[in-house]
């Protein structure tokens, strides 16, 4: 893992991209900090949370779409690749877009944590950096393991979001502008361990 993570340390987003394209569908691939990251499988609660979430953004602000692991272009320079587990934006805001898309115009970025040993630093670290670099306003992580959901604001390019506001599964959790969404999370208790 070492050898890798010094040889792609060096690896040219293009080369990141060429790879990731022949990459078989059954994986995903991310580019985060100069190391490419394999995105977990994820499982039915997982996905059972992302459509909870879609199906919310859709009754109380139709005029946005919810893309579900829609590829951006992220971090410092714009020289890593992502795939949030959401991707807020108007309604066909990605359309003309390549696999990767610039995060301009994205209000909001969603991950859902996953049960595996890198969750921590990928979905508690070093993504919600790369997305506040970006200047995504608005980043929810929902932390399955803690069972919370942290949602992060005000990005700095060079610190991350200024301000994070955790919520245990149960309270009413308010998504500020430019989202502006209320989400009740009790159903969220049905999906964890």
């Amino acid at each position: 893992m070492t050898v890798m993570a010094e040889r792609t340390s060096h690896m040219l987003v293009e080369e990141f991209e060429q790879i990731a394209s022949a990459a078989p569908e059954t994986v995903t691939l991310e580019f985060i900090n100069g190391r490419i990251e394999e995105k977990p499988v994820a499982d039915g609660d997982h996905d059972a949370i992302i459509m909870w979430l879609l199906r919310r953004c859709m009754q109380v602000r139709p005029e946005l779409d919810l893309y579900t692991t829609r590829g951006l272009k992220v971090g410092k320079y714009r020289k890593g690749r992502a795939r949030p587990d959401g991707a807020l934006v108007p309604v066909d805001h990605f359309a003309g877009h390549g696999e990767w898309a610039d995060p301009d115009g994205v209000l909001m970025t969603v991950e859902v944590t996953s049960y595996d040993g890198d969750t921590d630093r990928r979905d508690r670290q070093e993504k919600p950096a790369a997305y506040a670099a970006a200047g995504i306003p608005v980043h929810v992580l929902v932390d399955r393991d803690a069972g919370v959901v942290a949602v992060h604001t005000n990005p700095d390019p060079e610190r991350g979001y200024l301000d994070i506001h955790r919520a245990p599964f149960g309270e009413q959790v308010a998504l500020p502008g430019p989202v502006n969404i209320t989400l009740d999370t009790e159903p969220l208790k049905n999906y964890i361990r």
